[in-house]
């Protein structure tokens, strides 16, 4: 295997240090959707536990089909962006998707409607996502990229700070229900679905179908990089566990919604500085590290006897998607080349969509057994992942830029 990795050179839009401005637009949008998803995610578990009546593995499958469903239409939908070189009448109809979701939780008697609402939601999900990592990097240069991917990341973790505090202002202070919460966050879902419509694009058509569609056109490093993402999306079973965890150890609805929201709030501020890091230390070391994190975390999860350590252990976590999420989508960019950027991304995060159906499956499964082996086994196969990682790709891709 060579240690640096040619990719052809590009011409970007700016070479300032200023976000561009599509960039910050597409960042206000995930802020948005990311506000509305986690002002229901902290609730839903125990909404469907204690109000639906449903068991640990009902919570895996919903979390498991639905976010696995939502990464692989990535693959139809990343394609459809890349063929046609249109990216934003795409994102908008995932993100109206998502928004008329909402009341449809809100309305559910049983939970199979919250497994057709989440469905939805996750589809919506799945469709915009693959056209806007595409948006986003083509807003900026290939040595900013990170930088670039770091913000977006960086407010959708702020989204998810804001989020839960929501969640919690309400049935607190206001005292709503949660099925109120489930109508109230559909508003930001759909005014993020109209600001997308302000961003601009360029319309280019960077491959032809034919090369779009040839799996073997894209790079050695970057099918390489599948395989390990699969291996880690064995271990990446759903967050609700981590919150049905901390409640089974003591934790109150509040105190569980407040260390999510603690998680959420370490991964906003830590989320840029990781993807400016990956731009000068290399995409894979920062991997490296966000899959150990997570290893050690799951790890603790499963030995925590007292409620101190899952404040801790939240804490920790946060570092986990800061370290890994927008690195690894500009690393799959990076090794694929120019075979087509959202089609890249839309295979990359089926990869990772068919194996968290798994885990969040098995996950459920050994949580109803016994809670610990969830994490025991999530911790092992992350630091396989890790293994991997070091062995497949080298530590620095070599990017030619004009």
């Amino acid at each position: 295997m060579t240690d640096k990795l040619p990719v052809a050179s590009e011409q970007k839009p700016t070479a300032d240090k200023r976000l561009p401005r599509s960039a910050i637009i597409i960042g206000l949008c995930s802020f948005l959707s990311d506000a509305s998803s986690e002002m229901i995610y902290p609730v839903l578990p125990i909404f469907l536990q204690e109000t639906l009546k449903a068991p640990a593995i009902v919570v895996g499958l919903i979390e498991g089909v639905t976010n696995g469903a939502a990464n692989l239409i990535q693959i139809v939908s990343g394609r459809l962006s890349d063929r046609w070189g249109k990216r934003k009448p795409i994102a908008f109809a995932g993100f109206v998707l998502s928004a008329i979701s909402r009341p449809l939780i809100g309305l559910a008697g049983i939970w199979q409607v919250v497994l057709v609402a989440r469905f939805s939601d996750r589809m919506g999900k799945g469709v915009r996502s693959a056209p806007k990592q595409a948006l986003l990097a083509e807003a900026a240069l290939e040595s900013d990229r990170g930088r670039v991917f770091g913000y977006d990341r960086a407010m959708d973790y702020l989204g998810s700070v804001v989020g839960p505090l929501l969640c919690l202002l309400f049935l607190g202070f206001f005292a709503l229900s949660p099925r109120s919460i489930f109508f109230i966050a559909s508003v930001p879902a759909f005014l993020a679905a109209l600001m997308i419509l302000a961003v601009r694009e360029s319309g280019e058509r960077l491959q032809s179908e034919a090369q779009v569609s040839a799996f073997r056109g894209f790079t050695p490093e970057y099918k390489r990089f599948l395989l390990v993402s699969a291996v880690f999306g064995l271990a990446n079973s759903a967050n609700a566990f981590l919150i049905l965890r901390a409640t089974q150890l003591g934790f109150s609805t509040t105190q569980a919604i407040l260390a999510y929201t603690l998680f959420n709030g370490i991964s906003s501020l830590a989320s840029m500085p990781a993807g400016s890091a990956s731009d000068r230390f290399g995409r894979r070391n920062l991997l490296l590290i966000g899959y150990g994190v997570y290893a050690l975390v799951y790890a603790g999860f499963g030995i925590a006897n007292q409620t101190w350590m899952i404040w801790l252990l939240f804490a920790a976590y946060g570092l986990f998607p800061a370290l890994t999420d927008g690195v690894a989508k500009a690393l799959a960019i990076d090794t694929a080349g120019k075979q087509g950027r959202a089609t890249a991304i839309g295979i990359f995060s089926a990869v990772n969509g068919v194996t968290q159906i798994a885990a969040s499956l098995i996950g459920g499964v050994l949580y109803d057994i016994d809670a610990r082996l969830t994490f025991y086994l999530g911790a092992a196969l992350a630091m396989a992942a890790v293994l991997l990682l070091f062995m497949l790709l080298p530590s620095r891709l070599q990017v030619n830029r004009v």
